[in-house]
């Protein structure tokens, strides 16, 4: 199946402190979002990875803020079923696709979606969303490209994501507004599974 078909939005998670990861993960589940992108921002990243992988099977674990070869290795070691970059460059384009799982290359203008297109790809992350143009840009992006779907993330919020999902060449968003830093501190992973629940019912 489709990473863009699973759910309609895709949490984009930090782990700062590695003993939040699992009951992190067993919330965006229980929320109706089993898709989870951890990113390679900090030092427990990749062990988060491999928490999440073996203690919640019924989550699909990825690793965002993949930028080079070695990143897609340690990330598939840890037990990452997807990957995610904020952009692409031919030697990661690579290593991703020699990796045997899925990604989504990051994309900003019509010329990187178009050389992805080259490679065969079809399916994309459009990062960072507001900045690089927003919902104009990619309704612009969609006459000429019609074969081709996005996850758009970076800036989208609640409020702004049904405007996304209406896109016919969106297939879901990223978004980091499902896990704030102080519901993390504080362990309240009731709220986390009610905002998972919120972003689960946009679709």
């Amino acid at each position: 199946m489709s990473l863009l078909a699973i759910a309609p939005v895709i949490p984009v998670v930090v782990i700062d402190d590695l003993e939040t990861a699992v009951p992190l993960a067993r919330a965006l589940v229980a929320g109706g979002l089993p898709v989870i992108e951890v990113t390679l921002r900090t030092a427990h990243a990749l062990k988060a990875i491999q928490r999440i992988a073996a203690e919640v099977p019924e989550a699909v674990i990825g690793a965002g803020t993949v930028r080079v070869q070695a990143d897609v290795l340690a990330s598939v070691k840890a037990g990452a079923k997807f990957l995610v970059s904020p952009g692409s460059t031919p030697a990661l384009l690579d290593a991703m696709e020699a990796s045997g799982v899925p990604f989504l290359p990051g994309v900003a203008t019509a010329s990187e979606v178009m050389t992805l297109a080259e490679r065969g790809l079809t399916e994309m992350k459009f990062f960072p969303a507001e900045a690089a143009g927003g919902l104009p840009y990619l309704k612009s992006l969609g006459g000429p490209l019609p074969d081709i779907r996005f996850c758009p993330t970076g800036g989208i919020r609640l409020a702004t994501a049904p405007d996304y999902l209406a896109l016919p060449n969106v297939g879901c968003v990223g978004g980091t507004w499902l896990t704030p830093a102080d519901a993390l501190a504080a362990g309240d992973y009731a709220r986390i599974e009610k905002l998972a629940a919120e972003a689960a019912a946009l679709r």
